[in-house]
């Protein structure tokens, strides 16, 4: 579970830091003011597909750990009705040897 948050966050900070450093690339290279705003439209136009690829990649992630958080229930609910059985036989078995 824990391996899953780690896999979307790394996903987030490389998109993040990916779209800061193309960012500040724009401003500390030394090109005209068109080229710049040329290559900001194009980085402007491609956010959305960023976006969704970002959007997609979480959704993705979250029924991952959805799924295994349902399975990591159904087995701790499993393996409590398991002792709960176990000492309610133990409770009566006691209960039976000392009446005996």
């Amino acid at each position: 579970m824990s391996e899953d948050k780690n896999k979307t966050a790394f996903i987030g900070g490389l998109l993040l830091g990916g779209s800061i450093g193309a960012i500040a690339s724009l401003f500390l290279a030394p090109r005209t003011g068109k080229e710049n705003r040329q290559i900001l439209k194009k980085t402007a136009q491609a956010l959305p597909d960023m976006a969704e690829d970002l959007s997609s990649t979480l959704r993705v992630n979250s029924n991952r750990l959805s799924a295994s958080a349902l399975h990591n229930w159904e087995d701790t609910l499993t393996r409590l009705k398991v002792a709960i059985a176990a000492g309610l036989e133990a409770s009566e078995k006691e209960a039976s040897e000392e009446k005996e």
